[in-house]
């Protein structure tokens, strides 16, 4: 099924981030650490809501040639992003967000059978997403977000005849762009899902 939600942050689904993995910069004394954020930011973190389901949320933060070679070096004398020869001390005018969220057992549902509790339409429509840029301990709501495709995939069983015999499966998808110019590179893009009682059912941080 295919569908688009509105722009206001009440949607059907979304999903969430974890930073780029680090390059070794082979000096045995690590006085220098390289991170690589070839192709953008990797998302993902776990979330669950009350009584159950649990689940993954995933994806990636991504720029027209923005993140094409750009490193993060940290040494002794501090941090820096580059690309190439020059210095980056702020995000591009826009990222592009895209995100995944399907179902994952939670921990007493592994050891407990029998007990698995999955996602529904309406759990999913329900929740909230907010997006906060956040420097220090001070957050502050990002502006000019846009949603754009959505999409709710019908995971089907690897055994056609168990089609109706077990519970349906979704996943669902999601992109959104957001204004992300004069944003300095110190802060952190900060995904934030709730419930409608405004608990929080996930959190992730994207940093540089």
């Amino acid at each position: 099924m295919l569908r688009r939600g509105p722009a206001s942050i009440v949607l059907a689904a979304a999903l969430a981030v974890s930073a780029a993995a680090p390059v070794s910069s082979g000096q045995p004394n690590h006085e220098k650490t390289v991170w690589n954020y070839d192709g953008g930011l990797v998302l993902m973190t776990d979330g669950s809501l009350p009584q159950g389901p649990c689940f993954r949320l995933s994806g990636r933060a991504t720029a027209p040639e923005y993140f094409t070679n750009l490193k993060r070096i940290d040494s002794s004398v501090g941090t820096v992003l580059h690309r190439g020869h020059d210095v980056v001390t702020e995000f591009p005018e826009k990222l592009h967000l895209s995100f995944v969220m399907y179902d994952l057992p939670c921990e007493n549902q592994i050891q407990q059978a029998g007990t698995r509790v999955y996602l529904t339409r309406a759990m999913v429509g329900a929740l909230r997403l907010g997006f906060y840029w956040k420097s220090g301990l001070k957050m502050r709501p990002v502006t000019g977000v846009v949603q754009g495709y959505s999409e709710t995939r019908r995971v089907l069983p690897y055994a056609a005849e168990s089609t109706n015999q077990l519970p349906e499966k979704y996943e669902w998808w999601f992109e959104f762009d957001l204004q992300s110019a004069g944003v300095p590179v110190t802060d952190s893009l900060v995904l934030i899902l709730r419930t409608p009682d405004d608990r929080i059912a996930a959190r992730v941080a994207a940093r540089m």
